[in-house]
């Protein structure tokens, strides 16, 4: 009996965790599955641990950022093998199928919610038909009988062909459980186990189970020794009888569950058709079976088999792993569609109508998202602009953009002078982001009289039209992030009636014909003094698509023309007007 309770996956020396590991699920994978929905977003969990708390404090297992939702909303827990779901006293209630409770024990497919309208929801348990036509294709197969007459190498060729054909990330549980099945039938063992190796080296356990068919979900009573070697050395390892090998007899593991049998393959998937110089085969992940008796069967089943067991079991695993990543990647572009519309949404801007100046402006990212940003807020002294393009690119990029939109956004609708803007900006990026990425950045201040006050932190100087003629405004500080300690100076100009100001970020002027050559300041420039029905701004657009031809953006390229009228006659301008979603 204690042998018995050895071998047993209950059976731990350890402590009691705070949270219970949840009973096998019969018919499904070891852990039952829930798809939780919240707008646009969808994920997959797993009951792996339980209770399985929820709600909006910080820490729950399935936390949700939801000023509706409770900080103690909801649990799941696992009572003799049934699954229910408790509210914990929350505001909005919890409900299944519609229908509010307080406790309610959970059938497959039954819909959870937090509160109506709120839009978050569960799913238990789902459903996925193309894993309940696995599950029965699989079904079929286990049930084959093995048998000295019969050709064991072709059965289990064809099983493990159909098997990946599958090619379903869904099955892939049942599909390892069904080929640890007809190995066992093959070895004679006892237990099986197939690991699978992670990113950093380890191994862990995909899918286990008995001669018997019954699921195991611990891996504590097994030779780990063994198991590390073989995924080290990538050799098999096949061990009918341990007492007979003496280095086998004295593993410490060995001898304290008693293993006679031990059989550990490695799961290898070859880099292609191997030579002197080629990479070896990278291992996978492990097979490993074993028994408290000696088993004369295994030396009856040939390396070959046990060869295309391994094999045919990488290719599985292989294959799983790139359906996985697909399916990785496909989330990982929906969560990138998502940023993007909400830094939209934070970045649109309004462009106020004005009597003594009209504005226009355009965001190009090279990317979904990105670290260009404008904004324009108008107050009763007048017009401020700002443009500022963030280091590198995409999400980091597009993160840092958004926060330092806010953080200047509020001090300019606070009127605070431009230079103590930029110097909190300064200090903002210095002690948060450490130098790791910075910002070029101009503040423009314009009031109906045309006075211009700005201060350019490493951002390219903007260029001024005055009847045709293009000139630059060029004093300049360091970007914003680099020195904490650095001091800024703003500068000032006056505008005549008819003057332009183009602002762009390096993107416009570092945009790359097929050659590799910059489209430079001297073209911004002749474009910027190019007359016509249109405004400038737009012949700029069109020298920069011109000039690039057939070439993509290599970065976010912003553009803003700023036009000044004249303050009219009986005006009363600026009216408040503020940017919207900014």
């Amino acid at each position: 009996m204690a042998l018995n309770r050895q071998m047993s996956p209950l059976s731990s020396s350890s402590a009691i965790p705070i949270k219970a590991q949840p009973p096998s699920h019969a018919g499904n994978s070891i852990f039952p599955s829930m798809l939780f929905v919240h707008g646009a977003e969808q994920r997959e969990l797993r009951l792996s641990l339980l209770p399985f708390c929820i709600g909006r404090k910080s820490g729950k297992d399935l936390e949700i950022p939801d000023p509706r939702i409770s900080r103690d909303h909801a649990e799941i827990v696992c009572e003799e093998g049934d699954y229910y779901v408790i509210d914990c006293g929350s505001k909005l209630g919890t409900y299944v199928n519609k229908e509010r409770v307080q406790r309610r024990k959970l059938v497959r497919n039954d819909r959870i919610e937090f509160g109506i309208g709120v839009g978050a929801h569960l799913v238990f348990d789902p459903i996925a038909e193309n894993s309940v036509v696995a599950r029965e294709f699989l079904s079929q197969l286990s049930v084959i009988s093995v048998d000295e007459k019969s050709n064991d190498l072709e059965k289990l060729a064809l099983f493990l062909e159909a098997a990946r054909k599958l090619n379903t990330s869904d099955a892939f549980e049942e599909i390892l459980l069904s080929l640890i099945g007809t190995t066992l039938k093959l070895t004679g063992a006892e237990r099986g186990f197939i690991f699978v190796c992670r990113d950093d080296g380890g191994l862990a356990l995909s899918a286990a189970c008995t001669s018997s068919g019954e699921r195991l979900t611990s891996d504590k009573t097994i030779s780990h020794s063994i198991l590390a070697d073989a995924a080290k050395a990538a050799s098999e390892f096949i061990v009918t009888d341990t007492m007979k090998v003496g280095e086998m007899a004295a593993r410490q593991s060995i001898v304290a569950h008693d293993l006679r049998t031990v059989i550990a393959i490695p799961l290898r998937k070859a880099h292609g058709q191997q030579s002197l110089d080629s990479k070896p085969e990278r291992v996978l992940g492990v097979l490993y079976l074993d028994s408290r008796f000696a088993s004369g069967s295994i030396s009856g089943v040939s390396h070959d088999i046990l060869g295309v067991i391994a094999r045919e079991a990488a290719a599985l695993v292989e294959s799983t792993r790139l359906a996985q990543a697909e399916e990785a990647g496909r989330r990982y572009q929906q969560e990138l569609t998502i940023a993007a519309t909400i830094q939209q949404r934070l970045m649109t801007v309004t462009i106020p109508e004005l009597s003594f100046a009209t504005l226009s402006a355009k965001n190009l990212p090279c990317r979904d998202i990105g670290g260009d940003f404008y904004d324009v807020v108008v107050d009763e002294q007048g017009l401020t602009v700002v443009v500022t393009d963030v280091s590198g690119k995409g999400i980091s990029a597009a993160i840092l953009a958004s926060i330092l939109q806010g953080l200047i956004y509020s001090q300019v609708v606070a009127q605070v002078p431009l230079q103590d803007i930029v110097t909190s900006a300064n200090r903002f990026l210095c002690q948060r982001v450490h130098g790791e990425k910075y910002a070029t950045a101009l503040i423009l201040r314009l009031t109906p009289d045309g006075e211009v006050t700005y201060v350019n932190c490493g951002h390219v100087p903007p260029v001024l039209v005055r009847k045709r003629h293009a000139e630059r405004i060029l004093p300049a500080n360091l970007p914003v992030g680099l020195l904490e300690e650095a001091t800024f100076t703003s500068g000032s100009c006056r505008l005549e009636p008819g003057d332009r100001l183009i602002l762009v970020t390096d993107g416009v002027t570092e945009a790359e014909d097929c050659n590799g050559e910059f489209f430079g300041d001297e073209r911004l420039e002749q474009a910027a003094t190019l007359m016509g029905e249109d405004p400038c701004f737009d012949h700029v657009l069109a020298a920069i698509r011109e000039f690039c031809g057939v070439v993509p953006l290599s970065d976010d390229c912003t553009l803003l023309e700023l036009v000044y009228r004249g303050r009219p006659k009986h005006a009363t301008e600026p009216t408040m007007k503020m940017p919207a979603g900014s």
